[in-house]
């Protein structure tokens, strides 16, 4: 199974264990057990929690899927878990970590998503992140990526931080995107207080080769593990027009992290990562977007990878075909879950 890396010498990884270990900082977190922080969201005869409540399995089987959420709605804050994903033919599954307010802005909600996609046995998982903002669901800003490692052998960890200036995604405390506030996006930029969720589930008709390759229950059940699990941010109600609670504070403390601001350092490990992973972005696609969302910061160094199509000019990264992009339908997850956007036919 290949991951991206062609050459596999002591050498390399070597180098690239160095490489990791002096541009990342290990981050300093209060992990929560269940009960403290998450309620089942569907399906609790598929969720699995250890004994010392700080595991969570998700399970997907002929059956149903299964999902968590947070117990409260937060106003800004940093999420984070250790995730391990489901090994063997996994095509059709998605597990997913992200953030959403849809279940009360069912018309303009908000949404921050790291979702993985599963694959035929023997290719790797792929992944994407994304955004939406006041219920600009036709709007997408995916980007798509593939790891230096097998996310279905180790747990790793995968967070997003969510401030009134910045949206940071990590992969193993590297950041591998950013997202900067600016006036030009005006509510595309999600503000409202969000839940956090994390969902495995059926995406037959999308999730692998545009839906040709379905999930295979002869694999089943497929097991996504989340632990480590941390929620920081200030505890609000949503429904309530004027926050009773004053977030000031919590926010002025979660802007100090060391996870908010992306050091030099920092940048040099999100340009290693985006340089050999990334295989499609929108802000490259000048066919969905002529004009690039406003977010969008344009690197040269990244706009000579894609075609006009937000996808890699060349087969040189991963060994494989790349299909050009293609505009997806939307599926609906159970109740209270909602598909992340229009994905490509990968």
């Amino acid at each position: 199974m290949e991951y991206g890396i062609h050459s596999r010498t002591p050498l390399f990884f070597c180098l690239l264990f160095l490489f990791l270990l002096y541009t990342t900082i290990a981050f300093n977190h209060t992990t929560l057990r269940f009960h403290e922080a998450y309620s089942p969201l569907f399906s609790d005869f598929n969720i699995q929690r250890s004994p010392d409540d700080k595991t969570v399995r998700l399970l997907l089987n002929r059956f149903s899927g299964s999902g968590i959420i947070s117990s409260d709605y937060y106003n800004y804050g940093f999420f984070s878990a250790s995730i391990k994903l489901p090994a063997e033919n996994t095509a059709g599954v998605v597990v997913a970590f992200y953030t959403s307010n849809v279940d009360t802005y069912e018309r303009n909600h908000d949404e921050l998503d790291i979702e993985f996609m599963g694959n035929v046995k023997g290719k790797p998982w792929r992944f994407q992140t994304n955004m939406y903002g006041n219920g600009s669901t036709s709007h997408g800003r995916e980007e798509r990526y593939r790891l230096w490692f097998d996310p279905s052998k180790d747990s790793h960890r995968y967070s997003i931080l969510w401030t009134p200036k910045n949206t940071i995604f990590y992969v193993d405390e590297i950041p591998i995107r950013e997202i900067v506030r600016n006036a030009a996006m005006a509510g595309d930029y999600p503000s409202k207080p969000m839940s956090l969720y994390a969902t495995i589930w059926d995406a037959s008709t999308w999730a692998t080769n545009g839906g040709k390759e379905k999930v295979d229950y002869k694999y089943e059940p497929f097991v996504s593990e989340f632990t480590n699990l941390v929620l920081e941010g200030c505890i609000v109600d949503p429904t309530e027009q004027i926050s009773s609670t004053n977030c000031t504070d919590r926010i002025a403390s979660l802007l100090v992290k060391e996870y908010s601001t992306i050091t030099s350092e920092g940048r040099k490990s999100m340009k290693w990562f985006r340089e050999k992973y990334m295989y499609y972005s929108s802000c490259y696609d000048s066919i969905r977007y002529p004009v690039p969302p406003p977010e969008c910061v344009v690197v040269p160094s990244e706009r000579e990878m894609f075609q006009n199509s937000g996808r890699l000019r060349e087969k040189m990264k991963f060994g494989g075909n790349h299909r050009r992009h293609r505009r997806g339908q939307r599926s609906r997850r159970p109740r209270k879950v909602e598909v992340t956007g229009q994905v490509a036919a990968l």
